[in-house]
């Protein structure tokens, strides 16, 4: 038996090694590749109403120090690191064979450790509005790998919270927190009613909103300056399509990133980063 699985046992961790990857302990953690199975186990009254799956160590320690709860941790049975710290001796440990990561993953390996957590309340879109002057606002952001870059800049750059529409992936997705490296799990987070309406609770907060596009038509994001405590959302679309017409039309100011070289767009996520830190300038 693995070092670590014998110290696991022995400072009181409920730990089980795992051999099938039809077990029905380690049931949360299968299917979650799949995209239309995900969407219905995770959908109301699905049996993933409630949790998310968090994977990699600083992602699950990120995730436990933002005060999600711990449900289970599974990890690689041929791991020797010790566990972090901060994951609570009560907590059940299963470890498994790459032939049951794979099932989970799609790959022999994963980063070391993954655990299902718990899902927090969600949070209501006035309690973000209140206490912010900077927002990212998303609308269709469907790819969660977008996402996850989007949330770690606008941690990164100054952004007090990200809102968004009804269609963007979940923030907690397991790949849009791996690829924020678990700093989604700091960024206030709520979802607003379908645009272009939703938009008028962000404007009625006293928010400027600010339209990213490609547009010629925009003005240059380099002439775009802002007061510190001046309230303003930075609204992007999904990768390619962009905002919508209704969601445009709705927005009177309109920034661009100049580009160079006859390069007509950036990944949304790139943009992002840009702009945020364009919306942080000036910031403490």
């Amino acid at each position: 038996m693995n070092d670590l699985i014998t110290e696991l046992k022995a400072a009181g961790h409920p730990t089980s090694v795992i051999h099938d990857a039809d077990d029905h302990r380690i049931e949360d953690y299968i299917g979650l590749r799949d995209h239309q199975l995900r969407r219905k186990r995770e959908g109301p009254g699905g049996d993933l109403e409630g949790i998310f799956i968090a994977e990699g160590d600083v992602v699950v320690e990120r995730a436990l120090l933002a005060g999600y709860p711990a449900k289970s941790v599974l990890i690689d049975q041929s791991r020797t690191a010790p566990l972090p710290d901060i994951v609570p001796a009560h907590v059940e440990v299963f470890a498994a064979g790459p032939d049951v990561v794979r099932r989970i993953t799609g790959m022999g390996v994963h980063r070391g450790m993954m655990a299902v957590m718990g899902r927090l309340p969600a949070v209501d879109p006035r309690e973000i509005l209140e206490r912010s002057t900077r927002l990212v606002v998303v609308e269709g952001v469907v790819n969660p790998t977008n996402l996850g870059v989007i949330a770690r800049s606008a941690v990164g750059l100054g952004a007090d919270g990200l809102l968004l529409d009804p269609t963007s992936v979940d923030p907690l997705y397991r790949r849009a927190s791996r690829v924020s490296m678990g700093e989604v799990f700091r960024l206030p987070h709520a979802r607003l009613p379908r645009f272009p309406d939703g938009l008028g609770q962000v404007s009625a907060a006293g928010f400027s909103l600010l339209a990213l596009t490609p547009s010629p038509d925009g003005e240059s994001i380099d002439d775009v300056e802002f007061a510190p405590h001046e309230k303003v959302a930075l609204v992007l679309g999904a990768e390619g399509a962009g905002l919508t017409t209704q969601t445009m039309d709705r927005i009177g100011r309109k920034v661009r990133i100049p580009l160079h070289r006859g390069v007509d767009s950036l990944n949304v996520a790139a943009a992002a980063a840009i702009s945020c830190y364009v919306l942080g300038r000036g910031r403490r």
